[in-house]
């Protein structure tokens, strides 16, 4: 999978409680925009078009664990996989995890992820956006 990148509010708002990684709702979405690091909530992206197997907003991630050990904190995702049915899904590029649960502000981004060219999923065919079991997405220390 492509590099982990964090969003720069992502730093500040978990020091100040924005978000509660181990029970708030974390979104998937596609964007076929770059993200840049200033960007702070989902607002400032441009989401691809719903349809055809992939939802307005993108679909939610399953929490595997949320813990820490030792001092290190570390959140796991299970995979989050999106099919295309009835049609294409794309194009896109960019792979986008924000916290769907905060109202203020609204859907806080935590990081993307860049697949290197824009992909277009044609009906029948998916994708596994791959989190790390073992590492996790986030690691704090």
């Amino acid at each position: 999978m492509a590099t982990f990148t964090k969003f720069n509010q992502f730093a500040e708002d978990i020091t100040e409680k924005v978000h509660n990684l181990g029970a708030d709702t974390l979104k998937v979405m596609l964007t076929n925009t770059a993200p840049v690091a200033t960007n702070s909530v989902k607002a400032d992206l441009v989401e691809i078009t719903a349809g055809n197997g992939y939802t307005a907003g993108g679909t939610q991630a399953t929490i595997s664990s949320s813990a820490q050990t030792s001092g290190t904190y570390k959140l796991a995702l299970a995979d989050v996989v999106f099919t295309a049915s009835g049609g294409s899904i794309g194009p896109f590029r960019y792979v986008v995890l924000y916290n769907d649960t905060p109202t203020a502000p609204a859907d806080p981004l935590i990081a993307w992820w860049d697949y290197g060219s824009s992909i277009t999923l044609n009906s029948g065919e998916t994708l596994t956006v791959d989190f790390d079991a073992t590492n996790g997405v986030i690691q704090l220390s």
